[in-house]
């Protein structure tokens, strides 16, 4: 019998199964070194362990993206090794912070299926959930994906498309225990502006683009131990092009926020995203972002931004067209919510 597989297709998975998902993960200040150098992140909380202790937290946390990549990543052989394309994601909460030393794990839960009319492929609903050494959860989301059929012939199971909130409610946002923004120093962040400053509706162009090169992406979908075949093998794909890895772009969208919105220091829900159209090398990424709702906490000093952030190579406050499709140019449309000093 062979030893190697060539991975899950759409009609190996079963409604209500759990898959526990191999290889955890030991992260440490390498990866948070890595992860400044892929992307042009700054934001003080995730960069400073002396800034962090001022805000109340025993040290500087990874980025809140370096937990979503890790766990993400480990769901990648079972869940997208024979993906189509990563559709979308939903009912995200970052449960508590990860600091290097933390050992994380990742184990998914099949919530719904559907064959597409092309009887090639099929979308795969999963529930996933991100956990560390103590057994302890540190994320949980919902993504779907779709995936090839192997056997073009294999029935189709019955269609069931979970009903998925379209906002984590802001009281069930999780706040880092111990985190306190009262004696937050806006000089080292970076910005003045605190959540006041902001209204509902303000959009913010944040100005800066990145041109994306070929060999920092694969660097950083190895990185995060993502091996979906079309972030690598030029045969996968009929145009015969590699796929960037959608959590790419969203780290890329998030570290370009910051100039603008500096002091939204860590995301702690996503609401919803959608990769709208494919990225490659050679594409120029900007970003531009639309507050949506404000939050207080019962944390001291803290509340919470509801932002949507736009990841495009063309102008910014362009999302639609008149059929309200995505405009051809708009690579990420993401929904979230982070902390910021009030």
């Amino acid at each position: 019998m062979g030893k190697t597989t060539a991975g899950r297709f759409f009609e190996d998975y079963r409604l209500g199964e759990v898959i526990d998902h191999a290889v955890p993960r030991t992260v440490s200040g390498g990866e948070r070194a890595l992860y400044h150098a892929l992307y042009p992140a700054r934001h003080a909380l995730a960069s400073s362990d002396e800034f962090a202790r001022a805000c109340g937290l025993p040290a500087s946390p990874m980025d809140d993206l370096i937990t979503f990549h890790v766990v993400f990543g480990k769901t990648v052989p079972d869940i997208s090794l024979n993906a189509v394309a990563n559709l979308g994601y939903a009912e995200a909460r970052w449960l508590r912070p990860v600091y290097a030393g933390d050992t994380l794990r990742s184990s998914s839960e099949v919530i719904g299926l559907k064959q597409n009319s092309s009887g090639k492929n099929g979308v795969v609903w999963v529930r996933t959930t991100g956990t560390n050494q103590h057994g302890q959860a540190v994320l949980e989301y919902v993504r779907w994906v779709m995936v090839k059929k192997r056997d073009l012939e294999a029935a189709a199971p019955e269609t069931v498309i979970p009903e998925l909130a379209g906002v984590v409610p802001a009281d069930q946002v999780v706040i880092p225990d111990g985190l306190d923004f009262t004696g937050y120093d806006f000089t080292l962040a970076g910005e003045p502006h605190r959540l006041g400053d902001y209204t509902v509706g303000e959009q913010i162009d944040h100005v800066d683009g990145v041109t994306i090169e070929e060999a920092e992406h694969m660097m950083a979908t190895r990185l995060w131990q993502n091996t979906a075949k079309v972030h690598f093998d030029v045969t996968a794909r009929p145009d015969g092009k590699r796929l960037m890895y959608g959590g790419h772009i969203i780290s890329l969208a998030r570290a370009l926020s910051f100039n603008g919105l500096a002091n939204a220091q860590m995301i702690v829900g996503l609401n919803a995203g959608a990769h709208a159209n494919p990225c490659f090398a050679g594409d120029t990424v900007r970003a531009w972002s639309e507050v949506l709702d404000v939050a207080k906490t019962d944390a001291p000093g803290v509340g919470l931004i509801r932002l949507r952030t736009v990841a495009t190579k063309g102008a910014a406050f362009e999302l639609r067209g008149a059929d309200g499709k995505y405009l051809p140019d708009v690579l990420l449309d993401i929904d979230y919510w982070a902390v910021m000093p009030v």
